[in-house]
């Protein structure tokens, strides 16, 4: 079982920037493919960023691409998001998502991850 708290939310005006963090416990970190996805009000979840096992592979949904990074550092089991130039639309609920990552799975299906955070407010404001 994995457990997953983020931290590092909060307001900041548009053009600002955050830098999210999700620490997992347990032991088997480095087997997992991490995602950060988001939820507005009124809105459905939706696909953020997603990293592999090792780091070597990312993935950005479209809005996010170019402003947000996604990191991970697996000697200390943190995820991290690191997200410049935000935008009001950015404002939403954060939540960091892991899954046993294999070949082929499909990174941006949240459906498909076996564990969840509790989610970090981000709030930017104009």
């Amino acid at each position: 079982q994995v457990q997953l708290v983020e931290s590092g939310g909060g307001l900041v005006q548009a053009g600002g920037s955050l830098r999210l963090s999700c620490a997992a416990s347990g032991r088997t970190f480095s087997s997992y493919r991490m995602g950060w996805f988001r939820q507005a009000p009124g809105k459905e979840r939706e696909f953020v960023a997603a990293i592999n096992w090792s780091g070597g592979n990312t993935y950005y949904a479209d809005s996010v691409k170019g402003r947000f990074t996604i990191s991970r550092d697996n000697a200390k089991n943190t995820v991290y998001l690191q997200m410049d130039s935000l935008k009001l639309e950015d404002t939403a609920v954060y939540y960091c998502a892991a899954v046993i990552d294999t070949r082929g799975l499909a990174y941006a299906v949240s459906s498909l991850y076996q564990h969840w955070g509790q989610g970090t407010q981000v709030t930017v404001s104009s």
